[in-house]
């Protein structure tokens, strides 16, 4: 036998994010398209967790702002200087700030950017859980599309800033 080293056979739980199709999503009722992103988890075979490779282009958000009951999420920016919209503020990140979202909390929540530049962010939480209710404080008319998944939070919902929630050049304010 030469020198020649054999390479293994790759397992299917390792993927590299450019083997993963990337794909974007509107809402229902809404022509705003969102960040385009790949499901790097599933790929790679995880059902418990969603992983996300999230390009946000500039003058786009990767969702409407929101509030999980019962599902972890965080995010973790890999370049770029997006920003988070919290409750109506907005601060900016760059690269290896870590935002952590925990369930329960009300915390509203989306990420933005304002930028002439493209942001990566990795983003993950847990799988949708049958008894996972949502929150959409800028966005009502999302409740009945929600349906009983709709997390009530409107009495006791945490102080609002004055921002949006939207990107400067996205024509959505």
């Amino acid at each position: 036998m030469s020198g020649a080293s054999i390479r293994p056979i790759r397992p299917p739980f390792i993927v590299h994010e450019s083997e993963v199709e990337e794909k974007t999503f509107s809402y229902p009722g809404s022509s705003e398209v969102h960040s385009p992103g790949r499901a790097i988890g599933r790929a790679a075979g995880l059902v418990r967790m969603g992983v996300h490779v999230e390009r946000i282009l500039p003058g786009t958000r990767t969702s409407f702002p929101h509030a999980e009951e019962d599902e972890e999420e965080w995010a973790y920016v890999l370049d770029g200087t997006p920003s988070v919209w919290i409750d109506g503020q907005l601060h900016e990140l760059r690269a290896g700030d870590f935002v952590a979202l925990p369930a329960g909390t009300g915390i509203c929540h989306t990420f933005l950017n304002d930028s002439d530049r493209e942001a990566k962010v990795l983003v993950g939480g847990e799988s949708a859980k049958v008894k996972n209710r949502i929150f959409y404080p800028l966005n009502p008319e999302r409740r009945p599309q929600v349906g009983a998944s709709w997390w009530p939070l409107e009495s006791d919902w945490r102080p609002v800033g004055s921002h949006p929630g939207t990107p400067k050049n996205s024509g959505e304010r």
